[in-house]
């Protein structure tokens, strides 16, 4: 059963109950994410996520930390190029808990000059780290090369010349005009009764904040290739296509076909490249659904000496599919083996909060979970094959690569 209201202030609510549980996870949704942020502003969406556990008006960092440790709770955040979540969980007879520190939190952050010196420095951490691992590197990679010169293109965490440039004045005015009750949705699943919303309103809904709008900048797909020459021990390998975006239905038959094609260890890029020839640990296939723009991309990593065979094997699979496209056998499979994924993702109050709030937050109508399978069930063969024509266009390839590799001119060959 879904509830939804708009507290006094304007910002929308989505819950969910479930009856059968004993916990409540509760999410703060912010349509901001690195897609929002000018060039001289990249990072400082994700930066926000971190300063807000260093305290607020009323906690400090220890404070927050104890007071959700000892009710058994937990409580993080991420950020994504779209939308910033900040969740809670805890069982149901402390969901005030959860809405007074998450509202504490989004509303009343320090931001003092301090704790921003040293949280700069755990955000180069991360950076580093990332910058050290191959495939978070060539996605970035990827990223720049199709959405050159936009902020969809830039990387999420943003650059250590950016955020030392970001004082706590500068983020005080990104959350006044990007934190606004049109651009935010508080969703939540799990037990709970009417008198959730009173809490709700009462800690979100009589905050005073701006109703304007947001914009989004235009992200349009171009096709563009790029390669970066590290010292990494393999190649991480990305061809990438033009995808749908996250409004589009065609995500079901887009679905059914990848779960036979690169989703899984029974997918054929997995059985064919690594089962048979033995030349990946992993690759895999899927989609990045977004506002007007997506993409479509199989992953791999392989020893330099490797990669032109690897390339060569996908160009394969991906003409072998064009050409006969799935039978009848494998789309009904595939429809089953989605269909239990589904229910065994969507059992816990967590993952449904999170589907409940990306939905609401997209002003998408929820979906029940019957409604989802039904989606799933109904997906017919000519869509299968249409999607499979739509997503494999390769006149949109493009190609990026990370490791030990001086160039990727003609490593995918479609004669």
């Amino acid at each position: 059963m879904y509830i939804e209201k708009i507290l006094s202030n304007g910002i929308r609510v989505a819950a969910e109950k479930v009856s059968y549980v004993q916990s409540v996870s509760v999410g703060v949704w912010v349509g901001n994410g690195s897609r929002c942020e000018k060039a001289e502003e990249n990072g400082i969406s994700h930066f926000i996520e971190h300063m807000v556990f260093k305290g607020t008006m009323r906690r400090t960092a220890r404070d927050i930390a104890l007071e959700m440790d000892s009710v058994g709770g937990h409580l993080n955040a991420y950020t994504a190029r779209e939308y910033t979540c900040f969740y809670a969980k805890t069982l149901n007879e402390y969901v005030e808990t959860s809405v007074d520190i998450l509202s504490d939190m989004v509303f009343e952050p320090r931001l003092s000059e301090e704790d921003m010196e040293l949280e700069r420095r755990v955000v180069a951490e991360e950076i580093a780290m990332y910058e050290d691992s191959p495939e978070d590197v060539v996605y970035d990679l990827f990223a720049n090369a199709v959405w050159h010169g936009t902020a969809m293109g830039r990387p999420i965490l943003g650059t250590e010349a950016v955020l030392n440039n970001i004082t706590p004045d500068i983020m005080r005015e990104y959350i006044r005009t990007h934190y606004t009750s049109k651009n935010m949705v508080i969703a939540v699943s799990g037990s709970f009764d009417d008198s959730l919303f009173d809490l709700l309103e009462k800690y979100f809904g009589q905050r005073k904040i701006s109703d304007s709008e947001v914009v989004f900048e235009d992200a349009v797909y171009r096709r563009r290739d790029s390669f970066l020459s590290r010292d990494f021990e393999q190649v991480q390998l990305v061809a990438g296509f033009r995808g749908i975006d996250v409004y589009d239905d065609a995500v079901y038959p887009l679905l059914v076909f990848n779960n036979v094609f690169g989703s899984g260890m029974s997918s054929r890029l997995f059985q064919n490249i690594r089962e048979r020839y033995g030349l990946v640990y992993s690759i895999t296939a899927g989609h990045s659904a977004y506002m007007g723009t997506g993409t479509f991309d199989i992953c791999a990593a392989a020893s330099p000496e490797n990669v032109e065979r690897v390339a060569q094997l996908v160009a394969e699979e991906i003409k072998k599919i064009k050409s006969d496209k799935l039978t009848e056998e494998e789309i009904e499979r595939s429809k089953i083996q989605l269909k239990g994924n589904y229910i065994l993702s969507n059992e816990g109050v967590g993952t449904r909060m999170q589907a409940i709030g990306r939905t609401v937050l997209l002003d998408r109508k929820i979906r029940t979970p019957e409604e989802t399978i039904r989606k799933i069930m109904e997906v017919k063969p000519d869509e299968v094959s249409e999607i499979i024509d739509r997503v494999l266009d390769t006149s949109t390839l493009s190609v990026a690569a990370a490791g030990p590799i001086d160039g990727i001119d003609g490593l995918f060959d479609f004669g």
